[in-house]
């Protein structure tokens, strides 16, 4: 099934949007749901952050890939409230 991630616009190549946790390490954001991405999309947009896509991504690969690559995920169902961290974000 789908999922979907965050990218800056024209950098899709660089990474995906993630935020850090309390141990210093990257998170990856996978939304179950577009319209919630676009509304994360938005409300960073509005924190200052440069102009984000929404990616569509295949969850099973997605999931291996962090998997490979030891990137800690969570996923973002419609039931969860996210807001994005007053902090600078970063990419992996």
């Amino acid at each position: 099934s789908l999922m979907y991630i965050l990218t800056v616009a024209g950098k899709e190549s660089q990474g995906a949007y993630s935020v850090t946790d309390d141990d210093g390490g990257q998170v990856l954001y996978l939304f179950e749901e577009s319209d919630d991405a676009t509304r994360f999309a938005y409300q960073l947009e509005d924190e200052g952050y440069p102009e984000m896509n929404v990616i569509e991504v295949e969850d099973e690969v997605m999931l291996k890939t962090c998997h490979v690559h030891n990137y800690n995920f969570t996923v973002i169902t419609p039931n969860d409230i996210v807001i994005p961290p007053s902090e600078k974000h970063d990419f992996i």
